[in-house]
């Protein structure tokens, strides 16, 4: 009954996807396509929690996600690629986990109280955003997985579904679900342009899809350390917003080498900022290769959106026969 070689995550498609998505999440799930079964869905539903009010570009954000991800190197052939909304099921299993979650379990949760705080210009007193973790559970549990990949931040949304999970097992007398363990993606820091959070909507992200052209003076406006205003000036790479890059995209030998000449006032932020930028550029060129040929390929996305759909659906149809005969509705 257990399918102890799954592993299923997702994203909300928001806009163009950023270099710390990729090595935040996306790496991760590259390397997991090739020794598990893996399910990878487009979160249209879960965009609504927030973005509610204005729908008309979530198409085209869901179509540009699945670029991003082949792009980065999600091969459909080897992972299930499908749009949340398209398995209905999700729902019903979403409105029947909804019947047996506390609510205490939902207002404890504590992204549900930071962002309250954080994000002040939406409503977010809707029953869609308290009830995201019933269903982030149901998208989880539906293929009946053992790992999850999440980062450090997330092990708290885990933790609720794996409550959940044991709530149901033990309310129904079953063990139609295992509880999903997570598996930790490797922390990567990946400040925006301006030292803030990576982020579209403050105008300081490095996007999976930028072009040298775009890159370049970004990368020039780029803040390093802020106390060393001249090359003459040591420098402190532990506290510079442009070193974690070259932790992610050089050698060992180049980092020490850029270690070496800020600390000792060899090397200016100008010519930091070039190995950067020759770097990102020979990270982003197979992608931009990639996303070529899918671009030119017009019905490609459909094709593999379909496909995912299908693998999808057959693993879920699998569990909420289980669940219907669990709770005696079949």
């Amino acid at each position: 009954m257990t399918a102890n070689n799954r592993t299923v995550s997702g994203m909300r498609p928001t806009g163009p996807l950023h270099i710390g998505h990729y090595f935040g999440a996306l790496k991760n799930w590259i390397d997991m396509q090739n020794d598990y079964e893996a399910f990878f869905f487009v979160a249209d539903w879960h965009a609504l929690t927030s973005n509610y009010a204005d729908t008309s570009k979530l198409p085209q954000y869901v179509r540009d996600m699945v670029v991003d991800w082949m792009s980065a190197g999600l091969d459909p052939e080897k992972c299930a690629i499908y749009r949340q909304s398209d398995i209905r099921e999700t729902a019903e299993l979403h409105l029947l986990l909804s019947m047996i979650t506390p609510l205490g379990w939902l207002e404890r949760c504590p992204t549900y109280k930071e962002q309250q705080q954080q994000i002040t210009d939406k409503d977010l007193g809707n029953y869609g955003f308290l009830g995201y973790p019933v269903l982030m559970t149901a998208d989880i549990i539906q293929h009946r997985p053992r790992w999850v990949p999440v980062g450090q931040d997330q092990q708290p949304h885990l933790e609720l579904a794996r409550e959940i999970v044991r709530r149901f097992n033990g309310m129904y007398d079953t063990q139609v679900f295992p509880e999903p363990e997570a598996r930790l993606t490797p922390a990567a820091k990946c400040p925006g342009l301006d030292g803030r959070k990576m982020s579209k909507s403050y105008g300081n992200g490095i996007f999976l899809q930028d072009t040298l052209e775009e890159l370049t003076p970004k990368v020039k406006t780029m803040f390093t350390d802020p106390a060393r205003l001249r090359k003459s000036d040591p420098g402190n790479p532990d506290v510079c917003n442009l070193f974690p890059y070259h932790k992610l995209l050089a050698s060992p030998e180049v980092q020490a080498e850029v270690r070496e000449g800020c600390t000792g006032a060899t090397m200016g932020c100008v010519n930091c900022k070039k190995m950067f930028l020759q770097n990102l550029q020979t990270f982003l060129e197979p992608l931009h290769e990639r996303r070529a040929a899918i671009l030119a390929k017009p019905g490609l996305v459909d094709e593999v959106l379909a496909a995912g759909r299908e693998r999808a659906a057959k693993s879920v149809k699998e569990t909420m026969e289980l669940v219907r005969a669990a709770m005696h509705m079949d």
